[in-house]
């Protein structure tokens, strides 16, 4: 059967889960997206300095940024596990801050790290900036800085694509739905949706092999996630509803680090303008056959 098949692919190409979504955990889908010549290419900045940021002087002396990713997020951090090319909306972002900076983007070193760990990364100096996903918020804007937002998620809900009854969070009462265990989603649909049942995994992939095989209703996390699950098997499974939340996506800098995090902030609003940001949306998310949304306006928070 098709979904037999559909399932067996996700399950034989899948990488494991190695990282904790934006609000939670997410899983691995087989890789898949836009070949390097459907890429936009992004004009390096040419005799830019920032003297005042130690992450970008030490950045300038190496020759690259090194960039904390996800790498199992379709069209939006993936890692092939062939070439080890990281592709993606998020991996786009990337490149077009490293060129606004001053360095080319070809050079960048991509760092797989895992949502638990990256306050830590950046503390510790492993990266230098952080973009997969990365929820903006108050408890983390102690730990660490933020530019942006560049992208606004929010809760969705995936369901199979022969499902009828299940159109927003409403829907959800005596319905199985899944999400990674400890996750904001899975906490939010506990607190707003009590006569659900709720099924938790470590990872949102043993989510979507269970909706495959009728074991659960509903599968739940930050809609962008979800956009690119059900791109991989646009027959199986679709994204229904509105977001019943808001998650802005920002890019993870070093807490103190404010002259970076106004730097990035500059580069996100001029490739906003320049059209940078809507070609690479197009070309990774943009696959999913969701046009491309206006991006979220800029929180330039004074420092703390």
């Amino acid at each position: 059967m098709r979904t037999t098949r559909l399932l067996g692919a996700l399950t034989a190409l899948a990488l494991g889960a190695l990282a904790t979504a934006a609000c939670g955990k997410d899983g691995s889908p087989p890789t898949k997206g836009p070949a390097p010549s459907e890429l936009p290419r992004y004009r390096v900045a040419e005799d830019f300095a920032l003297p005042g940021s130690g992450t970008w002087r030490k950045a300038a002396s190496r020759g690259h940024f090194v960039v904390g990713a996800k790498e199992d997020q379709p069209y939006l951090g993936e890692k092939d596990p062939a070439s080890g090319r990281y592709s993606g909306f998020d991996i786009e972002i990337a490149k077009m801050v490293s060129a606004s900076l001053g360095l080319d983007p070809k050079g960048i070193t991509f760092k797989t790290i895992a949502s638990a760990n990256r306050e830590t990364a950046l503390q510790n100096g492993q990266i230098d900036y952080y973009v997969g996903t990365y929820t903006i918020n108050d408890n983390r804007k102690k730990l660490v800085g933020f530019a942006g937002p560049y992208y606004m998620a929010g809760q969705g809900l995936l369901v199979r694509h022969d499902e009828d009854g299940i159109k927003g969070p409403g829907d959800l009462d005596g319905k199985r739905v899944c999400s990674a265990a400890g996750s904001t989603p899975y906490q939010r649909i506990q607190q707003d949706h009590p006569k659900a049942t709720l099924v938790a995994y470590d990872t949102y992939s043993v989510c979507v092999d269970n909706l495959l095989t009728y074991q659960v209703d509903a599968v739940t996390t930050d809609d962008a996630i979800l956009i690119g699950y059900a791109a991989k098997v646009p027959d199986e499974l679709k994204v229904v509803g509105k977001p019943f939340s808001k998650e802005p996506y920002g890019i993870g800098v070093p807490r103190g680090d404010n002259a970076l995090r106004l730097a990035i902030d500059d580069a996100l609003a001029a490739r906003e303008k320049n059209g940078d940001w809507k070609r690479a949306y197009d070309a990774t998310l943009g696959l999913s056959g969701v046009p491309a949304p206006k991006p979220p306006a800029i929180d330039r928070y004074p420092a703390s």
